[in-house]
């Protein structure tokens, strides 16, 4: 029987949010346990240890973060889509720090295969077909995307373009990088 209201999901929600509080690396089943007011080894009958938890965090986020970007994404194409995509990333990075990291764990092939990683894909590839990237692209031009958001992003929220701005703001960044996007995707090499 469940104690203190501890299942699964409730397990998961619990720990996506405290990631946000305290970061996704320092989630622990202690911290957890805490968090419910039962010891640790009760968690024990919900996961099976500290890599299936942060499994399943990972799973929750990227799945959140899926119908986020599908809303923000919903009715748009060419550029309006692409900043959609990328606003819906970077506003889930900055509301949700902890889950956003947990979009990054890394998950064996099968569970990846099966999680919201591939809606993530999808959504991506219909913004490359409004700008008419070949297929043979896609690989490409998916990289470059999540490494171009998750890269800015990351120093933003690492607060690595503090000692700039003063000559111009993130935002006024991001809109210009998402424009030099556009560009390049718009112009997308042929093989």
């Amino acid at each position: 029987m469940a104690r203190a209201g501890v299942t699964v999901e409730r397990l998961t929600q619990v720990a996506a949010d405290l990631a946000d509080e305290i970061g996704f690396e320092n989630v622990t089943v202690t911290a957890l346990a805490r968090s419910f007011g039962v010891k640790e080894g009760s968690l024990y009958s919900h996961i099976t240890s500290m890599r299936d938890l942060r499994v399943k965090v990972a799973l929750f986020a990227l799945a959140e973060l899926a119908d986020q970007a599908g809303a923000a994404l919903a009715g748009r194409s060419g550029k309006d889509a692409l900043v959609a995509f990328a606003d819906a990333y970077r506003d889930y990075a900055h509301a949700h720090p902890g889950r956003y990291a947990a979009t990054r764990f890394s998950l064996d092939p099968e569970t990846a295969a099966a999680s919201a990683g591939g809606r993530h894909v999808e959504m991506t590839r219909a913004i490359l077909r409004g700008y008419r990237v070949p297929e043979s692209g896609h690989i490409d031009a998916i990289r470059l995307l999540g490494s171009v958001f998750h890269g800015f992003v990351s120093l933003e929220t690492a607060q690595a373009f503090q000692h700039s701005a003063h000559l111009r703001g993130t935002g006024a960044s991001w809109s210009k990088i998402l424009d030099a996007l556009d560009a390049t995707l718009s112009n997308w090499p042929s093989d």
